[in-house]
């Protein structure tokens, strides 16, 4: 059974995926438990059932959550041998600022704030945990999470888009779904120890550029160009900090070790696959009105 920390974006992908093609999935949920759910406080029992554990909750400023909670069960459960993997939703966030430099799975953390410094503790501290268990631990560092509901495109629309212009600041990305294919694709191929797995696609790119092409795909102008130094100045703390740093992720080790090719190995295949699909559902709710 995989159960999975934290039902949200990512999350809930995954166990769609994993649920299609035949395991058992349960989520946790801090609401009201509905099917294939069980309340976070309430996990112990599942967590002694299962035999991979994924980790999507990230940390705050007491720690990982996660840990604090059901750390002692969860090493129950790596130490009896019913647990034989742990896969942990990191972030890109910890190599920190690079200058525009590549960085790969080797590159040690070197965070630059809070954020980071938050994800490398957890991550040590998972390590921690599985450290003479014989239990896997995949740490998987994301990229800039898109998809369906969360791109460009619902950015655009909503009339919040801008087009900040930072000639030479790349953001690495990872569509939704193949942070789901990555993630099946581990469990299926354990290292039996610590990995690394950098989840980012082949095209670092430049956020007006994104935008760019985006609103060329829904057919409207894009936003006017505005120059980082005047859009910064009502940035939020959380989006200044997205900003300080400027790194190129590479993830073809990653890719060799899960012998998996992105689906979207840029932004421009992902944003073509959402607007498609985003019209295929709007197709069928019109054939639907129309049958009733």
């Amino acid at each position: 059974m995989l159960l999975i920390f934290g039902l949200g974006y990512s999350g809930a992908a995954v166990a769609a995926l994993a649920r299609a093609r035949g395991n058992t999935v349960l989520g946790t949920t801090r609401g009201t438990p509905g099917e294939g759910q069980i309340g976070f406080d309430a996990a112990g029992p599942a967590i002694a059932a299962a035999s991979h554990l994924l980790v999507t909750a990230p940390p705050d400023t007491a720690g990982d959550p996660v840990l604090a909670r059901h750390g002692a069960a969860i090493t129950a459960a790596a130490r009896g041998g019913g647990l034989r993997w742990i896969g942990y939703l990191s972030s890109t966030v910890v190599y920190g600022n690079r200058d525009g430099g590549w960085v790969d799975e080797d590159t040690p953390p070197a965070p630059s704030g809070p954020r980071g410094q938050r994800r490398v503790a957890a991550e040590a501290a998972w390590a921690a945990l599985v450290a003479d268990t014989g239990t896997a631990l995949d740490i998987f560092r994301l990229a800039g999470i898109y998809g369906p509901g969360r791109s460009a495109f619902d950015d655009l629309r909503a009339g919040r888009a801008r087009r900040v212009a930072r000639p030479g600041h790349a953001f690495g990305r990872i569509h939704r779904d193949d942070i789901a294919r990555a993630v099946l694709a581990a469990m299926d191929r354990p290292d039996g120890a610590r990995r690394v797995l950098n989840l980012a696609d082949d095209l670092p790119a430049e956020s007006a550029e994104v935008i760019g092409c985006a609103a060329g795909l829904l057919g409207i102008p894009p936003p006017p160009t505005i120059a980082f130094a005047d859009a910064a100045r009502d940035m939020s703390p959380m989006a200044l900090s997205f900003w300080a740093d400027n790194r190129r992720i590479a993830s073809r080790k990653t890719r060799t070790a899960l012998g998996l090719s992105w689906r979207y190995p840029t932004y421009r295949e992902g944003l073509a696959a959402i607007l498609l699909e985003e019209r295929g559902q709007h197709l069928r709710q019109q054939s639907e009105v129309g049958r009733t």
